[in-house]
């Protein structure tokens, strides 16, 4: 509280001077102004914790510098001071975004109770901006690290449809990052003030399910000792997020269809209809249409759920972003434990781009986590990664160092990953330098060098 900033307005110089001189002893940093006119510039000049106003001024009130406040300086704390207090115009000042009113002759232990509470009020409301701030960081987009063309596309996509109401299904297989994308989305939203509701259909059985999303009634079921709102409900004027949807029993189905046609539901056990306005994202790691094909998902719902269709690509057909990636996991590791490792030596990042990462961005993530823990060097080096990464198929970059042979050691892997990169363009060569991060120039000047032109005629 101590060192707080407040600008005291009255139009009476003995009040004020007075009112001044006592809470600048209590140990606040105060300035005066005797009119509206001086009460805005100086609010203009400096963003004051509290404003104490009195509303019968010579060339005004204080609404008007209320009013003035709450469009230029929203945080700034109002509060009004009045001779004539009345409740119509306690309701008044409320109503028109005022802190609080005060009547005079103001109470020592009345106006410092209201300059506390005005100060906790503004520390909650920081700590909120700051919260929202690291959400933004951790879950923006501009969290989601990646330069290959396929990820941009993706990009320019959630631009366009974040700030829509259109469901989203995302696709892609386990650990390329859905959840993350589907809270960027949120946060890309009008809606990211309000809850992010995230479910793990294939963690529940199918009669939890049904109750989390839904939510039920005292007595719906064995263990029902009380009523319980479910997550559509949490959600309402948010998003939930639905992960695995691919698992999602035949009758469920029917729910969430009816849900995401007119946004209404009964709790389980329950006869009352619900109605919620919640943004919609669910995401699979299976191939819905082929489910539908199996007669596993419904045609109908498949249709629904698949406005907006964003395929996540898996980590082995980015591997220009590798690099960037770990790079990133690194300098977020090293922040959150404190360890000093400067990049990545020239053969792990090598062993990094010649893996295939079956678990994609997370296990990209936990390998890059682990190295940084259990290392002893400035730099993560390859005997820094997990064996798999080294694994038969790999190079034994111990083996060659011993054998005094960097140069054949180096050329191997990368022979391998131009190679595989080729192959997974068909042998395009724009759209290979694209994906290794290279230009065109260095590419064919590397294949040549390696023997690929032949390969790449063949």
């Amino acid at each position: 509280m101590k060192r707080a900033s407040l600008l005291l307005v009255d139009d009476d110089k003995h009040i004020l001077e007075s009112m001044a001189g006592w809470l600048r002893e209590q140990g606040y940093v105060v300035d005066t102004a005797n009119s509206r006119a001086s009460a805005i510039a100086a609010l203009e000049k400096k963003a004051y914790d509290i404003a104490l106003c009195d509303i019968q001024l010579d060339d005004g009130d204080g609404f008007e510098i209320l009013g003035w406040a709450r469009k230029n300086r929203p945080e700034t704390s109002i509060t009004l001071l009045t001779g004539y207090g009345t409740v119509e115009t306690a309701v008044e000042a409320i109503r028109a975004g005022a802190f609080d009113l005060l009547t005079k002759p103001l109470i020592d232990e009345e106006l410092t109770l209201s300059l506390e509470r005005a100060l906790n009020q503004r520390h909650v409301i920081e700590e909120n901006n700051n919260l929202k701030q690291q959400l933004d960081l951790r879950f923006g987009l501009e969290n989601i690290v990646g330069r290959d063309p396929q990820m941009r596309k993706i990009f320019d996509v959630v631009e366009s449809v974040a700030d829509t109401k259109a469901s989203i299904l995302i696709t892609g297989e386990s650990g390329t990052g859905k959840s993350l994308l589907a809270r960027a989305v949120h946060r890309r939203s009008a809606r990211r003030d309000k809850p992010f509701v995230e479910v793990a259909c294939g963690a529940l059985p199918e009669t939890l399910l049904e109750s989390e999303l839904f939510g039920h009634v005292a007595g719906a079921f064995t263990g029902a000792t009380q009523d319980k709102i479910g997550k559509f409900k949490q959600a309402d004027s948010g998003t939930i997020f639905l992960d695995e949807i691919g698992t999602a029993t035949p009758s469920l189905q029917v729910k969430l269809l009816r849900v995401l046609q007119e946004f209404e539901f009964e709790q389980v056990g329950g006869s009352k209809t619900f109605r919620v306005d919640s943004r919609v994202i669910l995401a699979t790691n299976e191939k819905l249409e082929d489910l539908v094909a199996q007669g596993k998902f419904r045609q109908d719902l498949y249709y629904r759920v698949n406005v907006i269709n964003i395929e996540l690509p898996p980590l082995r057909e980015r591997l220009a972003d590798i690099p960037t990636l770990a790079t990133h996991f690194l300098e977020r590791v090293c922040k959150d434990s404190g360890r000093k490792v400067h990049g990545f030596t020239d053969d792990a990042i090598t062993a990094l781009r010649g893996y295939r990462w079956p678990g994609n961005v997370r296990e990209l993530q936990n390998v890059i986590e682990r190295a940084v823990l259990l290392g002893k060097h400035e730099q993560v080096r390859s005997e820094d990664l997990p064996p798999a990464i080294l694994a038969p198929g790999h190079v034994d970059f111990a083996a060659a160092a011993a054998a005094h042979n960097l140069k054949a050691a180096m050329a191997s892997p990368e022979r391998q990953i131009i190679m595989k990169t080729l192959e997974e363009n068909n042998w395009n060569r724009n759209a290979t330098a694209d994906a290794l991060g290279i230009n065109r120039t260095t590419l064919y000047k590397k294949m040549k060098k390696l023997g690929l032109e032949v390969a790449s005629r063949r």
